[in-house]
């Protein structure tokens, strides 16, 4: 089967910066990957290259299999996005929210009310489907922000900065659910600053001002830069960045 994600040479560049610098990447399908790197590093423009929002300067890439340079409408239609930011409609209800985004993602038909109150279901969302979004919790929000991504069963989900904000129950219960969709078969691909969620990855690649500088398993990934866990190469890499600053 083909890799959820391919680049080669992936390379963006603003005037005489250059944000992203010949990316070569796999990431394969059904996997929890994790993109990690200090601010600046070039994780958020590699992400929205990868979903079609950003075209690339150079090199290529493949999103469940389509070309981002020519098929970033149909990367849009089979990935799912959510943002620390959420982007949810406070004065409209749980289940208004979901029927809003679930339209954008074009989940219509006369079977629509029955997918949705069973994705309602499944994320625990029913009793609240009544509920304004904008008096729920930081994790009430997370959990519909999820939902609303994937409403329309995506291929693969990007999650960028997911569970910045929210206690860490929520958190918890916010990985068992993204754990059971990458068993179902969804590609996971999440950016975080919090390192034992970088822990629960089976992959992680790590950038540093633009450049690829490791790719494994967090095991691999801390005998690879000779720290002993994940939060101290992080450490590593953004003190290193600072002093180059």
């Amino acid at each position: 089967m083909p890799a959820a994600v391919e680049t080669l040479g992936l390379t963006r560049r603003f005037g005489d910066f250059v944000a992203v610098q010949g990316l070569d990447l796999t990431i394969r399908r059904g996997e929890v990957f994790g993109l990690l790197g200090p601010n600046g590093s070039g994780k958020t423009t590699t992400i929205r290259m990868l979903t079609g929002l950003l075209p690339p300067s150079g090199g290529r890439a493949t999103v469940v299999g389509h070309d981002v340079a020519t098929g970033s409408e149909r990367i849009r239609r089979a990935i799912g996005y959510m943002s620390q930011r959420y982007g949810l409609y406070d004065d409209l209800t749980v289940a208004e929210n979901l029927r809003f985004y679930s339209s954008v993602y074009g989940v219509l038909g006369p079977t629509r009310r029955a997918v949705l109150d069973a994705h309602l279901e499944s994320l625990g969302l029913s009793a609240r489907r009544d509920q304004l979004a904008g008096t729920l919790s930081g994790g009430w929000k997370q959990r519909l922000a999820l939902a609303c991504a994937t409403a329309h069963k995506p291929e693969m989900l990007f999650l960028d900065e997911p569970t910045a904000g929210v206690d860490p129950a929520a958190r918890r219960a916010f990985w068992e659910t993204i754990y059971a969709m990458a068993r179902g078969g969804t590609t996971i691909l999440v950016t975080t600053h919090y390192m034992d969620e970088a822990q629960r990855c089976q992959r992680l690649a790590f950038l540093s001002r633009g450049h690829l500088i490791g790719v494994g398993t967090p095991d691999e990934i801390t005998r690879q830069f000779n720290q002993p866990t994940i939060e101290d190469v992080f450490i590593a890499l953004q003190q290193a960045d600072e002093a180059r600053a």
